[in-house]
């Protein structure tokens, strides 16, 4: 039987509803994610899927391990900053094993178009954790016409060595990405394709905001920029790039046998659209976690599936990884479990306890079943989120017993996590000096 090929698409801090399919509204210029849209409808949605952290760096780490995030000194940081370049301990540690490296390891060929985010050269990178090839930025952030950092330095790299091309950024990765897929499967091995695009993260540019970027230059956050029109546009943009894939894979023939995994890095920012979700980016509230994911794999999944079960990042690594027929080095055992009895069946479900903790705030969380403790800033709620996905009624002087429960059961957890260490940075990009909170 033939191992399927791969692809794990990620948008970076895309809102729960931001997409037709999740309840997003139409754009001035029409459906906002028309690809996207018509991929859930030929394969299957969750709706009540979760990223491993509610910020960039940490879920790729779970991301690229199948494992808890926190395991690992870099995904300490809220996220990865340009600071951290040149650092020795701040990035994925080549030695451990990945996805892509254990893929790679079993005859997958493997690549990484579009954002890393996992550390600096010269001990950081994706050709040292897994990847033939790689295309795309090495930090959190970049320019979509200069591909300058947010120090003003390109930062678009092929394999190790800097690049420079010109072009919109999300067109570039999605024609690399298309052209690699066609070139990789004239051959007889399966492919591994991790296309991280940097949309829609600031900074606001569309295709046709060439002449803006010269005016921002050096100041990426935009935080005097942007608008609802142009963010949607820059989803559509991105929705337009994995279209163009899906119908590669359908021209060479390798639509049927390829499972697509689509979902954000975490929860919207500024002008993403949550609802009916509080929060977003950097929170632990629903808003700052829940993310959309959409999976297509023809020779398996039934059209039109929509699934309630809960599952996180490191989750769909597992699943890929079963999918497969890889097993994971016994030293260090996969945090992630695999979803294909879902994927086989949209009616099954199974018990899949969350945890997350944040530096920011004292954050924390953990979902069972129904429920979900929370703790901000020091205070502790009990939410029923089948009942109030909003997080607006505290059960907690309701229901003491069960909240001191999963309190107990969310600090178990933790110690067997490493600690939060002193000197994990948080980085804020903007604060209510710049807008009002949410």
């Amino acid at each position: 039987m033939r191992r399927p090929n791969l692809i794990f698409i990620v948008a970076d801090d895309l809102g729960y509803a931001d997409l037709g399919c999740y309840g997003g509204r139409d754009a001035d210029f029409g459906a906002v994610s028309p690809r996207l849209d018509a991929m859930a409808a030929a394969g299957m949605r969750f709706t009540q899927g979760y990223s491993n952290s509610p910020v960039c760096s940490p879920t790729r780490f779970a991301l690229m391990t199948a494992r808890y995030q926190y395991r690992l000194r870099g995904a300490a940081e809220e996220p990865i900053n340009s600071k951290s370049r040149g650092s020795p301990t701040l990035g994925l540690p080549p030695a451990h094993p990945t996805l892509p490296s254990l893929l790679r390891g079993a005859g997958y060929r493997t690549a990484l178009i579009g954002k890393w985010h996992l550390g600096y050269p010269p001990h950081f990178g994706p050709l040292r954790s897994g990847y033939e090839e790689f295309f795309g930025p090495m930090s959190g952030g970049v320019d979509y016409f200069s591909h300058a950092d947010s120090s003003g330095n390109n930062d678009l790299w092929l394999g190790e060595q800097a690049h420079t091309e010109e072009g919109y950024l999300t067109d570039l990765i999605s024609q690399r990405a298309a052209d690699w897929v066609q070139r990789v499967a004239k051959d007889d091995a399966p492919f591994f394709l991790s296309l991280h695009y940097t949309a829609p993260h600031w900074p606001w540019e569309t295709r046709d905001d060439r002449e803006l970027s010269t005016r921002i230059e050096g100041s990426l956050f935009h935080l005097a920029g942007g608008n609802i029109d142009t963010y949607r546009r820059m989803i559509h943009h991105m929705d337009e790039g994995i279209g163009a894939l899906l119908h590669t894979l359908q021209r060479i023939g390798r639509l049927d046998d390829t499972l697509v995994v689509f979902t954000s890095d975490n929860g919207g920012e500024r002008f993403s659209d949550n609802w009916p979700l509080v929060g977003g980016k950097m929170d632990l509230t629903e808003g700052g976690i829940r993310v959309p994911y959409i999976v297509q794999w023809p020779s398996t999944i039934a059209p039109g599936g929509v699934s309630a079960q809960h599952c996180v990042t490191m989750d769909w690594s597992a699943t890929m990884l079963a999918a497969a027929g890889v097993a994971a080095q016994p030293d260090y055992p996969l945090d992630g479990v695999s979803l294909l009895p879902v994927l086989r069946d949209a009616g099954h479900r199974f018990e899949r306890p969350l945890h997350w903790r944040m530096n920011h705030r004292g954050q924390r969380a953990y979902r069972e079943g129904r429920w979900k403790y929370l703790r901000v800033d020091g205070n502790d709620y009990l939410f029923d989120i089948d009942a109030d996905a909003r997080e607006r009624a505290n059960r907690g002087p309701y229901e003491g017993e069960r909240l001191q429960r999963m309190r107990e059961t969310w600090e178990a957890w933790h110690a067997t996590m490493p600690p939060i260490p002193e000197d994990a940075t948080v980085s804020l990009g903007y604060s209510a000096q710049d807008m009002p909170q949410r």
